[in-house]
């Protein structure tokens, strides 16, 4: 297939049955809009969780899809699955490493196997027995628990003592059946993009600067009061500056993924220490990968563009 923006039908799918609804509406507009700025014409937008998505999305003619879908359902290969079972290409990581990347207890281990610093924690699933003694002693009282798949910082909770665990606990298995349990680091918290297939380029090193009345770069901080939340480039140290990104592409490779990805770090006195990789970064005004594009000499249109080269390019192997 030839590539003609004016000619190429794109479906942009945002929505989606998340926790990070809104959010994927406020990305899948940028995108359609930037798309719309280099020449794209043909450009819709369906929200899978229309009960009319699937009838829609097949009777649409899609040369290629552009996801941008957050957290269930989004990034964890379940709307790939439907893409590749309708044949139509589509923007990011495959099922499989999109599946890997939305469990961060299976992302842990394969971070671990590629040699890539992480928290120590543990794994709960709800149906297990829960010690919040035994867990403490295995990993003190300053603790973050959060849901294993899952994203935006929904079902988060940083745990200063004993008392507090069990509460956090309930509040992550409100969002999924399975969380994480992991020590609380302390450092500058910083985010790295990449972007790219084979040859891949890390982007500027973002550092994130929490709020006075924040805890952790969580969602009020990230979408709904993002003032100065964040400078580009981190103010940290070169040698961590340039293993973070470093890094950040080995996260992107040991899960398989594709396009583009975002990975959080804590940089400790130790090191960079890997949080979670997002395969599907948020794309709206105030996200972070726009900026560090921007700040790369890199416009987001023209990535936008970039990505669907990329996406038919898989397809035509």
């Amino acid at each position: 297939m030839s590539k003609n923006p004016g000619t190429l039908r794109v479906v942009v799918l945002a929505g989606g049955i998340s926790d990070e609804r809104e959010i994927s509406f406020a990305s899948g507009a940028n995108v359609r809009d930037s798309l719309h700025k280099v020449g794209y014409v043909h450009v819709d937008m369906l929200d899978p969780a229309s009960d009319t998505f699937l009838a829609n999305l097949a009777a649409g003619s899609y040369d290629v899809a552009f996801i941008a879908l957050h957290g269930r359902g989004g990034e964890d290969g379940m709307i790939q699955s439907i893409l590749e079972y309708l044949g139509i290409p589509y923007t990011g990581s495959d099922v499989i490493a999109s599946a890997a990347a939305a469990d961060k207890d299976v992302s842990k281990a394969l971070y671990e196997r590629a040699g890539i610093p992480i928290a120590r924690g543990i794994a709960l699933e709800r149906a297990d027995e829960i010690d919040t003694t035994a867990i403490v002693a295995e990993l003190g009282e300053s603790l973050f628990v959060k849901p294993a798949v899952n994203g935006s910082s929904y079902g988060v909770t940083c745990v200063h003592e004993a008392a507090e665990l069990m509460p956090a606990i309930e509040r992550a298995f409100e969002h999924g059946d399975k969380i994480l349990i992991e020590q609380r680091l302390v450092g500058t918290e910083i985010s790295i993009g990449v972007y790219g297939n084979k040859d891949l380029k890390a982007l500027p090193v973002v550092e994130i600067r929490k709020q006075e009345n924040a805890e952790f770069y969580d969602l009020n901080v990230k979408y709904i009061d993002p003032k100065l939340v964040h400078r580009i480039p981190a103010q940290i140290p070169e040698a961590d500056y340039r293993r973070a990104q470093e890094l950040a592409c080995a996260a992107h490779r040991a899960l398989g993924c594709l396009g583009f990805s975002r990975s959080d770090f804590i940089v400790t006195d130790h090191g960079p220490v890997i949080l979670e990789t997002n395969t599907i970064p948020g794309m709206t005004d105030t996200s972070l990968y726009p900026d560090e594009l921007r700040h790369a000499g890199m416009e987001f249109p023209q990535v936008c563009d970039a990505l669907i080269d990329m996406a038919l390019e898989r397809a035509r192997v």
